[in-house]
Order: C-alpha cells, then structure tokens, then sequence
C-alpha cells in the first residue's frame, strides 16, 4: 500500500514538471508581434517594419497623401496593410490611417504617407529600398522633412491651373522639392533674399499670413538630404530654418496637403522650390 502510494505521488509530480515547462503548451502561447514595430537599424536608427521586421517605406510621389503607385510599380513595391493595427511602444495610433485605392485595395498610411514593401528586401532588417529613383525613402518615425516628387501647379489670373516644369515654364513634368515631413506642405524660397537674410517679412509681421516663416528643429532627414546644408536664422525674434542659406517659408493659399500653388506668384519663379538642385543663396 505504501508502494503505490510513494508511486502515485512520483507520477502527479511529473506531470505537473512536464506541465509547467511546456512553453509550447496553449495555456503559454508565445506573445504575438505588432503589426507594426519600431526596429532600431545601425545605418538609419529608429525604422517602422512589419511584424516580421520586414522593412516598410514611402514613395516621394505620394506627397498628397494617395497613392501613385500603381500596375508595375506595385509589383516591385507591394503595398503594407493591416487590419488589425497593433504598434509597438513608441508609435502613436492617431499617427496611421488607410486609404482604399484606385485599384480598391487598403493600405495604411503613416503621417499621411502611403506604406510600401520593396521586393528586394529579402529578409528582415533589410533596407535596400532606400534612396531608389531618389523617391523611394526608408519609413520613419522621425523625419523632420520629406522629399516629394510631384507636378507644379500654379494659378492663372482667372484662378484656372496651369502646370508649371522645374524652370518654371508651362507643360508637365515630375520635380522634386522638400515638404514638411508631417503635413506635406510645400517649402519655397524668395528669389530677393540673400544667404541667411529674410528680405520679405515686414518687423511687424503684417504680411506673414501670405508668405509664413517656416521653422523646425531638424530631427532626421531623408538620406537626400544633408544636414549641414540646413541652418537657423533670427527674424525678428522669430525662428526661420534656412536651407543653403535661403530662408524657408510656406504659402497661406496652400491648404490642402500637396499643394504648390505659390510658385508662380506673383510670377513663375519668384517664390522658388527648394531641393537638392537649389544653388546656395548668394552673399
């Protein structure tokens, strides 16, 4: 009798040994990753991927906030959605949003901008995506300012648009310029300033409705872009980033994300763009 008892308390313990180190069993299932993780990668730092880490990325082109990539692009750039969007410390809900495109697929945006997959990213941390066409950009949480590539668009004197080409001529064309990162609104330059002098904005800042200064503490910047080309100048006590010495400013009448309306007024080129082309600002 006390055989079979010894016996039967030898058999409850290992089953309750075998119970509790089974990290398999589904009582301690493995905890699931977010849809959406905030990886740290040694060439661009903080990253947004996949929840297998696969990195995620926006597309210059996309600066109104819809998607202009589509047919071939999209086999070479997959689209990221998530259903169920779960983010990883760090990462705000109110940031992300989805849009239904043209082809009727969702997809989640990130501050507005459209989120992609590259199809040479093989396995995840990799981030060979970055820089592609120059209008391919690893997704960040942090960059100050974006590189948009997108057609000028003006007004003429009867309010009817009038596409505008890098030289600030009529007809159509793609050209780059940089963006607040966060709401995709147009920065321009003022052909009459000088290297980090404002010549446009009054003491009083009567006229800063019509021509904002533009200000931002550059955190990062799309791998286009240098850093040292960027400067801070003081407009009477105000704060204005300079980029190449130009005073950066945006334009009151573009409100709606995309917007470039200010590059032919009063006429085309006097309220240039601003991109990697732009010479510095002269003495």
């Amino acid at each position: 009798m006390k055989n079979s008892i010894f016996l039967l308390l030898i058999s409850i313990t290992v089953l309750y040994s075998c119970s509790s180190d089974d990290s398999d069993s589904p009582s301690n299932p493995e905890p699931e990753a977010n849809a959406v993780q905030l990886v740290s990668n040694t060439t661009f730092g903080n990253i947004l991927t996949d929840a297998d880490g696969k990195s995620l990325y926006f597309f210059s082109r996309d600066s109104k906030g819809t998607s202009a990539c589509s047919d071939g692009c999209i086999a070479n750039w997959p689209v990221f959605y998530a259903n169920n969007l779960t983010l990883d410390t760090g990462l705000e809900t109110s940031d992300f949003g989805e849009i239904t495109r043209e082809d009727g697929e969702k997809q989640t945006t990130y501050k507005g901008w459209p989120l992609y997959y590259f199809i040479n990213d093989n396995a995840a941390g990799d981030t060979n995506g970055d820089q592609v066409g120059n209008n391919w950009y690893i997704a960040k949480p942090d960059y100050s300012l974006m590189y948009a590539e997108a057609q000028l668009v003006g007004k003429d004197t009867d309010g009817n648009n009038v596409n505008f080409k890098s030289d600030y001529t009529p007809g159509d064309e793609l050209t780059f310029y940089i963006v607040n990162a966060t709401t995709g609104r147009t920065l321009y330059t003022f052909m009459n300033d000088k290297k980090d002098t404002n010549n446009y904005t009054a003491a009083d800042f009567s006229n800063n409705a019509i021509w904002p200064v533009f200000h931002i503490d550059i955190d990062k910047l799309p791998s286009i872009l240098n850093p040292n080309d960027f400067g801070t100048i003081d407009v009477f006590g105000t704060s204005q980033l300079t980029y190449k010495g130009w005073p950066l400013y945006y334009f009151g009448q573009d409100t709606e994300r995309g917007d470039n309306l200010g590059i032919n007024v009063p006429n085309p080129g006097v309220w240039p763009i601003a991109n990697t082309d732009t010479p510095g600002a002269p003495e």
